[in-house]
């Protein structure tokens, strides 16, 4: 059960203005929309993924480290990765496994196959939007599991962005588009509670003794 109480009294830990602060990004934050990281080769990229996604209010990463591991680079991140919760899976099936057990509709960014425009990609529905590697795209796991595909149009010679860019692209227009929709977006109540706690704690030094003493009393 959610232990209120030690929020509050953790809370005054925190100058007000970071107290503000969490609340107002909070307010923007979703999990109807979330990226899956399909074993991106560099570390850059994926990091810079992750720092996009928190930028954007996406609370939820799912990265693939099935051929390659620790794909995050925190001076890349620039600490996003204690901001957003990123789950780490070593396979392919079992994160797609883990999003349909969550409800979500599975949609491949990619270039080549028939797919929707970004532009007239609609939201209607919890989404997972899938990357793949940076020379190959994504695996033939993911083509065949998913239920959309999407594309960034372009009209110069080069056939793809780099995975980074074309993320920062998609999720800056489709959270400003979820966003201004009619759809249940935001975080539940409870959710923004836990993450207010998780934050707050990640922003005391020393917060395990003070967890300690505040049991003791």
């Amino acid at each position: 059960m959610f232990n209120r109480d030690l929020l509050t009294h953790l809370e005054g830990f925190l100058t007000e203005n970071r107290k503000e602060r969490f609340l107002e990004v909070l307010s923007k934050r979703t999990n109807f929309l979330t990226v899956a990281i399909e074993d991106v080769y560099q570390l850059h990229n994926t990091s810079a993924v992750v720092r996009s996604c928190d930028s954007f209010g996406i609370q939820s990463v799912h990265v693939i480290e099935e051929r390659y591991e620790k794909r995050l680079d925190k001076n890349i991140s620039m600490g996003a990765q204690q901001w957003v919760d990123v789950h780490q899976y070593p396979s392919t099936e079992q994160c797609i496994a883990s999003l349909r057990e969550l409800g979500y509709r599975i949609v491949a960014t990619t270039p080549h196959d028939t797919s929707y425009s970004f532009d007239t990609f609609e939201l209607t529905e919890k989404t997972a939007l899938f990357f793949g590697t940076e020379w190959n795209g994504l695996t033939d796991v993911v083509k065949k599991e998913a239920d959309d595909f999407l594309h960034v149009p372009m009209v110069g010679f080069s056939e793809s962005l780099n995975v980074s860019v074309s993320a920062a692209i998609l999720l800056q227009t489709l959270t400003t588009r979820l966003r201004a929709s009619k759809a249940l977006w935001q975080l539940t109540e409870q959710e923004k509670l836990e993450k207010r706690l998780d934050w707050t704690k990640k922003s005391i030094k020393n917060v395990e003794q003070i967890i300690r003493r505040y049991q003791d009393n």
